[in-house]
């Protein structure tokens, strides 16, 4: 989502960060352009006019002037702005006496229905709770449909009232749910295509039947600036407590997250990364500005791995690193891992430094559905045992997965490289990965045109 705006800010802070000594000018050009390429993201005006003149007294500052290092302090004071701006910690959920009510709202179109389906999932899955969904979208036709189609897919129960009246709906499902057990209560409620009265008034009186301890507001990131608007009208009629930004997968240019905090006060609290269920994670203001900058997000990398690998593989696999071992059982794991974790690309983009280089370049995931068709062409001896593949086996590797001699030598040398990257990560050195496991196949790198 922020590619361009953090190319932009990568830009504006690349010489100022390796200057040993400052003047005001340098100052002025590097926040003139940090100014420009805010704005370019969509940002709101006053927002960026607050954030660069708080970035401007900063930077010349005695403290940062006479620094050691005042070019590298000068990004530090970037990265704590942006921080701040969109919001100085992290918001979490308010949990009372159960079922703790949560009340799903926004337009049409921003992906409500979606996102309460995924944040039953995340509270099953990291606050252990049962989760109930109450359907009272009874405007969009096909909405309960869809929230049931989802239930049913997460093995979450879906609460529906045959009724033509959302606050009946609402309350029948909430007594429903609260009567089988249920620890949270997520209310799916009825949207429009643009604000009017009586979307205000009917959100009014669900909010006053099952008096929920948490409104998120649903905010489609894809629309820029006028999410901002949205939130701003929503906190003047329905005031909620915190957003849910969708599809930050998108090529949206990153304005509704910088400024939503900023212009209501409420923090972004969830962020939707992609189109599957699991695909919902917390926002962190802090990580978020360490991508932008190109720092990376080594904390979001660590815990996505947590998830997509069970402890006694975590272990079992840190062992055989360390001996630098590296099985074509092994490559299979750890490709499972890697499906888990998202997109190759995006997963690539939280090394630091991978963002910038990884510019234009296409990740071709369809590789790795080769490479592993390669691997299942293989024995489990094979598998377990790669340097009994000769001759013979290698064209009976290649027939068995429809692909040449050529690819299959090429993931024989691969496995090679992997085993010396294991080794490396084992002596704690930077590893580099082979071309074959991110889809260069040995050629050179393609470029997206």
């Amino acid at each position: 989502m922020f590619d361009t705006l953090a190319n932009r800010l990568q830009d504006a802070l690349g010489d100022i960060g390796r200057k040993r000594r400052l003047d005001e000018e340098a100052v002025k050009r590097a926040t003139r352009e940090i100014r420009l390429a805010l704005l370019e993201a969509d940002v709101d005006f006053e927002v960026v006019r607050d954030l660069v003149a708080r970035i401007r007294e900063r930077a010349l500052g005695e403290d940062v002037l006479k620094g050691l290092e005042p070019g590298q302090q000068v990004v530090k004071i970037v990265h704590e702005e942006l921080t701040e701006l969109m919001g100085s910690s992290d918001a979490r959920l308010a949990f009372g006496r159960a079922p703790t009510v949560v009340l799903m709202t926004g337009l049409q179109g921003s992906g409500k229905t979606t996102a309460s389906a995924k944040l039953a999932l995340w509270l099953r899955k990291h606050e252990h709770k049962t989760v109930g969904l109450v359907a009272a979208d009874l405007q969009r036709p096909a909405a309960i449909d869809q929230l049931e189609q989802l239930g049913r897919q997460l093995q979450v129960p879906v609460y529906r009232t045959e009724t033509a009246d959302p606050v009946e709906a609402a309350r029948s499902g909430l007594a429903r749910a609260t009567a089988d057990g249920c620890d949270a209560v997520i209310v799916d409620t009825a949207g429009r295509l643009q604000i009017d009265e009586a979307l205000m008034e009917e959100l009014a009186h669900v909010r006053d039947a099952v008096k929920p301890l948490n409104v998120l507001l649903v905010l489609d990131a894809m629309t820029g600036q006028a999410a901002v608007d949205v939130a701003r009208a929503f906190q003047e009629r329905v005031a909620f407590d915190g957003v849910v930004l969708t599809k930050l997968d998108g090529d949206a240019r990153g304005g509704a997250a910088l400024s939503v905090k900023a212009i209501t006060g409420k923090p972004v609290m969830f962020a939707s990364v992609g189109e599957k269920l699991d695909q919902l994670e917390l926002f962190h203001p802090d990580r978020m500005a360490s991508r932008i900058l190109g720092m990376g997000d080594v904390l979001t990398l660590i815990e996505r791995a947590e998830q997509a690998v069970a402890e006694d593989e975590q272990a079992e696999l840190e062992a055989r690193m360390r001996l630098g071992q590296f099985t074509f059982d092994d490559f299979l794991a750890s490709s499972r891992m890697l499906k888990k974790m998202g997109p190759l690309q995006g997963v690539m983009k939280l090394i630091p430094g991978m963002g910038r280089q990884l510019e234009g370049l296409d990740v071709d995931e369809r590789q790795m559905a080769r490479v592993e068709a390669i691997v299942f062409s293989m024995t489990p001896r094979e598998r377990s045992t790669p340097h009994l593949i000769n001759g013979p086996r290698r064209r009976r590797i290649a027939a068995g997965s429809g692909t040449s001699i050529e690819e299959v030598n090429r993931l024989l040398q691969a496995r090679k490289q992997m085993e010396k990257v294991m080794k490396q990560m084992g002596k704690g050195k930077v590893p580099t990965l082979p071309p074959e496991l991110t889809g260069g196949g040995g050629a050179a790198p393609r470029r997206r045109r």
